[in-house]
């Protein structure tokens, strides 16, 4: 247990935290499209470098006798030139797969190698000529390309590529010829004439291959990193879906586990939402009617409420609860409130009124809203916990709610969250009705009400 556990530490401290072990198919669909847009970004680079190599050969002044017998670099820079342009075709039509990327970055590799190979039968050199080829730098431009796609296993590919490919190469100018003369251990030697120097090729070939490690160990460490994130940011994705955006962040984004009874006092506004004669409806629709009705009627008050910066805090069944500045601070809250209850008034109307038109029932709509003090915290205990935003605030609002059928209207605030309203920007629509001293359910003292619709 203790050795599994170091080997743990050791890769964790290798290669990052461990990536998630399934993601949902659809987020695995695009990281499939995410490298294969990287295919095509590699293809045109590999283009773009056989363009460069063929203008400065075709246009730069020869190093070569004119009279030389046999020119082999037009015909591997044709050969690759064709080879780049099929691949670029493949990724364009999205059929770059697996081995064939792994047979290009074979071919890639080996195509340098040969181009490096071709200069002592162009330069009529002896073939240790070409060890000092800087075109070998090229090596490291390829392998680095393969980073792109996010994936250490091409890396680790082209790097293991090019390292063999190289030592083939060594060993073909060493092949057959007198090692007591081609050999030397004099720097000057070597880089004055066509002799070797081991040491020299020794670097070269370490060199790629530590390039090749520590690449594909910084793209295996990114990519867990990134598949990490994509895990976090498609989890606050789905909890959006059933959280306001703002809470989903707060529960996703937490640097240490959530515990219940965690808050803070922050000032709000609080709506409660209702529609009328909906337990009556509930009996006589069918289920998908009444399904239908509801999908339109929230995909209506949705938008608005996010338009003026609130946050759908909990469905409850045909009501919904609203908060503005609790989830999302604000020092507008209470006009943006009352902005969106005139906005919802209207949009609701219409709603009826199109329903009506349709020959489909059209229930009414009532709205409460206040503001001040609210908790908004984590309730609950370690098996279930709740974001919430509860206080008095928020009971209120609930009971205005309850109150708009007894006042015979659509919408009612109070008088205090009126003048906070208008004190922050608010220019009410209506002419608002006072209703003073009202008596309301489940509230001990009276409250001064302000009618909104």
């Amino acid at each position: 247990m203790a050795s599994a556990s170091l080997r743990g530490q050791f890769a964790a401290a290798l290669f990052g935290e461990a990536a998630p072990d399934k993601l949902p198919q659809r987020v695995v669909e695009a990281i499939r499209r995410q490298q294969n847009d990287s295919e095509i970004l590699v293809s045109w680079i590999q283009t773009a470098i056989i363009v460069a190599w063929a203008t400065l050969y075709f246009l730069g002044p020869k190093a070569f006798p004119a009279d030389v017998p046999f020119q082999p670099v037009p015909w591997v820079l044709g050969a690759y030139a064709a080879l780049t342009a099929i691949r670029l075709l493949l990724a364009h039509a999205r059929l770059l797969t697996g081995p064939l990327v792994a047979g290009s970055i074979l071919i890639d590799m080996a195509m340098l190698m040969a181009l490096i190979w071709s200069f002592h039968l162009q330069y009529g050199q002896p073939p240790s000529f070409y060890l000092k080829a800087p075109t070998l730098l090229y090596v490291f431009i390829f392998i680095g390309l393969r980073t792109l796609r996010f994936d250490p296993a091409y890396v680790l590919m082209a790097g293991a590529a090019a390292a063999l490919g190289w030592i083939v190469l060594v060993a073909y100018a060493l092949w057959g010829q007198d090692m007591d003369w081609l050999v030397t251990r004099n720097y000057v030697e070597y880089l004055t004439s066509n002799r070797v120097l081991r040491g020299a090729e020794f670097d070269k070939v370490i060199s790629i291959v530590m390039v090749a490690l520590v690449l594909g160990l910084a793209v295996a460490r990114s990519r867990r990193l990134l598949l990490k994130s994509i895990a976090e940011q498609t989890a606050t994705m789905e909890l959006s879906r059933f959280f306001a955006p703002e809470i989903a962040k707060a529960i996703a984004g937490a640097e240490q586990a959530l515990q219940p009874g965690e808050g803070e006092l922050r000032q709000a506004a609080a709506m409660f939402i209702d529609l009328r004669g909906f337990t009556r409806l509930s009996q006589s629709l069918e289920p998908r009617d009444l399904v239908r009705l509801l999908s339109e009627y929230q995909s209506r008050v949705v938008p608005i409420v996010q338009k003026h910066n609130g946050s759908v805090t909990t469905y409850l069944g045909d009501g919904i609860m609203i908060t503005f500045g609790a989830v999302r601070r604000t020092e507008t809250y209470a006009a943006d409130a009352l902005r969106a209850t005139e906005e919802l008034i209207d949009t609701l109307n219409a709603w009826a009124e199109q329903r009506r038109a349709a020959g489909l029932p059209a229930p009414g709509v009532g709205i409460g809203v206040t503001a001040g003090t609210v908790m908004y915290g984590v309730i609950g205990d370690q098996s279930r916990l709740e974001y919430a935003i509860i206080g008095d605030t928020v009971n209120r609002a609930a009971k205005l709610q309850n109150q708009t059928k007894a006042e015979a209207v659509q919408a009612l605030t109070t008088r205090g969250c009126r003048d906070l309203a208008v004190s922050q920007g608010y220019d009410p629509r209506r002419v608002q009705r006072e209703l003073p001293a009202r008596v309301v359910a489940g509230v001990a003292e009276p409250m001064d009400l302000a009618v909104v619709a």
